[in-house]
């Protein structure tokens, strides 16, 4: 009698992909557990001093009443605000920039060298001229986010029309397809990963510029929030406002990711 074998399990991929991500987050929530209680412990035993670092449970305490007695949540959705808004300007701007150089050789060889002189100046020494020309106010720290993405997307942009393939163009054309068929059937679908991939560096670049316009002259914001509390020798506040800072940072890059798989979902369907 033949004996029957016995059959090997074959793991389906979808729920083994599942389990690869459920185990990295339940890793990265208990590294950052570890750490704060660690925190909390070395500044209780004296290890570190309490007055500098803070500790969790003061930082908790003191962002509870900067949130309902302060003005920290009105510092968070300006700062996040002029942040989102710069990033998006940025961005749709930079992306049509960086495509615009697939229309003309010339225009791509003569303006290339300027772009990247551009991007090599550090946009962040310009922030005091800026908050000059746009003022304290709200407009000038969506202009210096809005300066710290642009170019890096336009450059993204351009890497990614170089990519197209020449050969396909030709063939497009030979076969009486019109250029702007082309920019919209292969040029754009082309280069969309080249500005997805800017998306994640462009947030935190974002960011950063709202937070230096915010150091050098505001009325609101959480840079404002941590220079003042500075001022004032509260560095509990301080530790505050980038524990806040942190928070919405994580929270923006996750939010980039999200965007960037539903850009990219059409793309990898078709493939």
């Amino acid at each position: 009698m033949q004996e029957v074998g016995i059959l090997p399990i074959i793991e389906d991929e979808e729920l083994k992909e599942r389990r690869k991500k459920r185990i990295t987050l339940i890793g990265q929530v208990l590294i950052g557990i570890l750490f704060f209680v660690l925190w909390e412990l070395l500044t209780k035993w004296k290890i570190i001093d309490s007055y500098y670092w803070s500790s969790p449970t003061i930082i908790w305490e003191t962002g509870i009443i900067a949130f309902t007695e302060g003005t920290l949540w009105s510092d968070l959705l300006y700062t996040s605000g002029a942040t989102i808004i710069g990033f998006l300007f940025g961005t749709f701007f930079g992306a049509l920039l960086g495509l615009s150089f697939w229309w003309s050789y010339f225009y791509s060889r003569i303006t290339e060298p300027y772009l990247i002189a551009f991007n090599a100046i550090p946009k962040l020494a310009l922030a005091p001229v800026l908050v000059i020309l746009f003022g304290i106010g709200f407009s000038s720290k969506v202009v210096l986010a809005f300066m710290m993405t642009v170019i890096v997307t336009a450059i993204a942009a351009h890497s990614g029309v170089k990519s197209v393939d020449a050969d396909l163009e030709k063939m497009l054309f030979s076969l009486g397809a019109k250029k702007h068929h082309i920019f919209a059937k292969v040029v754009i679908p082309s280069a969309m990963p080249w500005i997805v991939s800017s998306l994640k560096i462009n947030i935190a670049l974002a960011l950063a510029g709202t937070i230096v316009g915010e150091f050098i002259s505001s009325r609101q914001g959480i840079g404002r929030m941590i220079l003042y509390a500075g001022q004032i020798m509260n560095i509990n506040l301080v530790w505050v406002g980038v524990v806040v800072l942190s928070i919405l940072s994580v929270l923006m890059y996750i939010g980039t990711v999200w965007l960037e798989k539903r850009l990219l979902k059409g793309k990898r369907l078709r493939e």
